[in-house]
């Protein structure tokens, strides 16, 4: 080994510290950021790619759905069901809004998207230029559909695109950290950035998030209550402490859960997505319609059903679409039974809300629309953005 150390070139260390020489190294297919990190410093002088301020751009950013039964804090999904954010140099400091929530939104530096972009700029050691901010939002406003993550996650987002300034991501997710530190927990920071299921940890360093897998054909039928759920008081009902049994309980509802999803197993996913740590103290505090709800859900062929984030909104998750579902024989999906079966049990609490029927989505939150625009005569990005 010494030898074989001795016979390596000694002129391989760049300036980051980098060693060339750990290229004899053996790399596993799993070693993806370590294979990154070796990829850049080959590159012995990085390029300023994008380093222009922008002018206007367009952040479109999904809904997500947080814990998914027992992930408290830890476990979220992104869900097709779009909100877009604009955000322009003005002479004026404005928001405007429409859609869900546009009259409840706060109208100042207090929204989340201001504190978003702020923290952006604040990363990219830029000051914060005077910005107008319109806002198309298609995600419920409090309903427990990640309406305040979408607005951190896009807000950052717009910032770093406007102040010109790119971020590192294989061991660091340098965007993960500033969108987690704002929120408190990446349940749905995380799939709000990088879309499909998405299970976020503090390793003691930095936050890190991994992606669980979602079979095909699955569908997303959603029950939103009209009226709205606050997360303070969600977290209100619950108490301070957890007992072992309880712990006990949903470490291994959600180790069930993300090996049904990793084998496609969608018969235990409804026991994957039981829960002692929050749903059974919200739904005897707060939504009595929460587990009669859940029941009727699964038992109309939905392959599970629990709280989605904080509440008050229902999700349950069914099996059968193929391509478009509207070309599709109905009795080859559970959709339209679930959702039937759903709007009863809301009927008999008295509960009024809308049923949604849409999907867990791969992608998350990306620019759609920017000035000046990235693409050039010789590249063209998706969207001509």
């Amino acid at each position: 080994k010494t030898q074989e150390h001795a016979s390596r070139p000694k002129t391989a260390i760049f300036e980051d510290g980098y060693d060339i020489r750990a290229e004899n190294d053996i790399l596993f297919p799993h070693n993806h950021e370590e294979k990154m990190r070796r990829r850049i410093a080959q590159r012995v002088s990085v390029q300023e790619e994008n380093k222009n301020p922008r002018n206007s751009v367009t952040v479109r950013v999904p809904a997500t759905s947080a814990n998914v039964g027992p992930g408290y804090d830890c476990l979220g999904m992104a869900v097709d069901l779009w909100s877009e954010i604009t955000v322009a140099r003005a002479d004026k400091f404005e928001i405007t809004a429409e859609g869900e929530g546009a009259v409840e939104m706060p109208k100042d530096e207090t929204n989340l998207m201001c504190i978003g972009l702020e923290a952006a700029f604040k990363t990219a050691k830029k000051p914060v230029p005077i910005l107008k901010y319109h806002v198309v939002s298609r995600i419920p406003y409090a309903r427990g559909l990640g309406s305040s993550s979408a607005a951190i996650v896009g807000g950052i987002i717009a910032g770093l695109v406007l102040a010109g300034h790119k971020l590192p991501c294989w061991g660091s997710e340098s965007l993960l950290q500033i969108a987690s530190t704002i929120e408190g927990h990446p349940d749905n920071v995380a799939p709000s950035i990088y879309g499909g299921i998405q299970l976020g940890i503090h390793n003691g360093t930095r936050w890190q998030t991994e992606r669980a897998p979602h079979p095909s054909g699955m569908q997303a039928v959603l029950f939103i209550p009209d009226f709205v759920g606050k997360t303070s008081d969600a977290r209100g009902v619950l108490g301070p402490n957890v007992t072992r049994e309880e712990a006990a309980f949903n470490i291994g509802r959600v180790a069930f859960l993300v090996h049904a999803l990793c084998t496609g197993n969608l018969d235990n996913m409804k026991f994957g997505v039981e829960d002692k740590m929050h749903q059974p103290q919200r739904g005897d505090k707060l939504y009595k319609y929460l587990f009669p709800m859940i029941e009727a859900a699964q038992n109309a062929g939905a392959s599970c059903a629990y709280l989605s984030g904080a509440g008050p909104t229902v999700m349950a998750l069914t099996s059968g679409a193929s391509g478009d579902i509207f070309t599709q024989r109905e009795k080859e999906r559970t959709d339209s039974e679930v959702a039937k079966a759903m709007l009863e049990v809301a009927d008999n609490f008295g509960i009024t809300g809308k049923l949604l029927v849409t999907q867990p989505v791969h992608e998350g939150a990306r620019v759609i629309k920017v000035e000046p625009p990235f693409s050039s005569n010789i590249i063209t990005y998706r969207d001509n953005i």
